[in-house]
């Protein structure tokens, strides 16, 4: 079990201490603290619900926190939440957009408002994510709709990135090319804050994550670590009920078996796949494949139901 708080560097350009925002029944936030370094791809990783989003809007400035603090740049992000917006580019988890406007012309008063008077990068994204600029609002998809919101918040190479789900209805090849843009961005030498549901998104970009469940942070790791300590599982059908039943006697609580048919057992392997494979090669076996385990699961077995440890 990692420490609550992994080795960071020193120079911190999002600090959060004790922010706390709670809206009953166990909604909200709890007593958030964790930094970003300058130049950091950093993942918030949680469930739906989990307090993500409440989180970036308290960075973002829309809410007042009831305790605790969240500065960026060394500001305060409720009282100077002006002069930190005009630094930043933000992709909010639910993106508004004027229905009757064509995409081209909302990036067009979008980059006038923030006063960025060059086309090259907004074009360059709008080819990057195959987004067709003539289309009106109200007639995209969602995934289309999160392509403009990618393109307002990247367009004016800003110095900090706060994503709120980046990939939320993107197909799998406009998500690598989110990945291949952070990866950039990063190179520029831009700050990302990047929330997410997904493990692998979070996973091939960010070099530290924090967990968060139920309001509460549960824990902040190096990626390394974090991918080093995520179990795999076999699903394993037998090819008839009594090999199945054999095997759970002779070896069930050693793979920590869990029966999920009548001749089916999902095993727990935890780096010894070699081990696994000669146990089952006694067995006649019908069926095999393997899966990693979900965000829920890395939550429960590294903090049981309880929460943080």
């Amino acid at each position: 079990m990692a420490s609550m708080t992994a080795s960071r560097p020193t120079a911190a350009l999002i600090e959060v201490s004790g922010l706390t925002k709670d809206y009953g029944a166990g909604r909200g936030i709890f007593d958030l603290s964790f930094d970003v370094a300058e130049g950091e791809v950093f993942g918030f990783l949680g469930s739906n619900g989990a307090g993500k989003t409440v989180t970036m809007r308290h960075l973002m400035g829309f809410i007042r926190p009831q305790a605790g603090s969240a500065r960026i740049f060394g500001m305060d992000c409720f009282a100077q939440r002006a002069a930190i917006q005009g630094q930043l580019g933000y992709l909010p988890g639910e993106i508004a957009i004027y229905d009757d406007m064509r995409a081209g012309d909302y990036l067009k008063l979008i980059a006038s408002m923030r006063g960025q008077g060059s086309t090259k990068r907004r074009d360059e994204l709008i080819e990057r994510f195959e987004l067709d600029p003539r289309m009106k609002v109200r007639k995209m998809s969602k995934g289309n709709k999160q392509k403009v919101g990618l393109v307002c918040a990247f367009m004016g190479s800003p110095r900090l990135l706060l994503l709120d789900e980046p990939t939320s209805g993107l197909d799998p090849l406009m998500q690598a090319r989110f990945i291949e843009l952070v990866r950039e961005e990063q190179q520029r030498g831009a700050t990302v804050l990047l929330s997410s549901h997904i493990f692998e998104e979070v996973e091939r970009c960010c070099s530290r994550v924090a967990f968060i469940r139920q309001g509460r942070l549960c824990s902040v790791q190096d990626m390394t670590e974090v991918k080093g300590s995520r179990r795999h599982a076999f699903n394993v059908r037998f090819a008839r009920e009594d090999e199945c039943a054999r095997f759970l006697e002779q070896h069930g609580d050693a793979c920590a078996a869990q029966r999920t048919g009548a001749c089916e057992l999902e095993l727990a392997a935890d780096g010894k796949v070699d081990v696994l494979v000669k146990l089952l090669s006694g067995y006649e076996i019908e069926a095999l494949s393997t899966r990693e385990q979900s965000l829920e699961e890395m939550f429960m077995g590294f903090y049981g139901e309880g929460g943080a440890r």
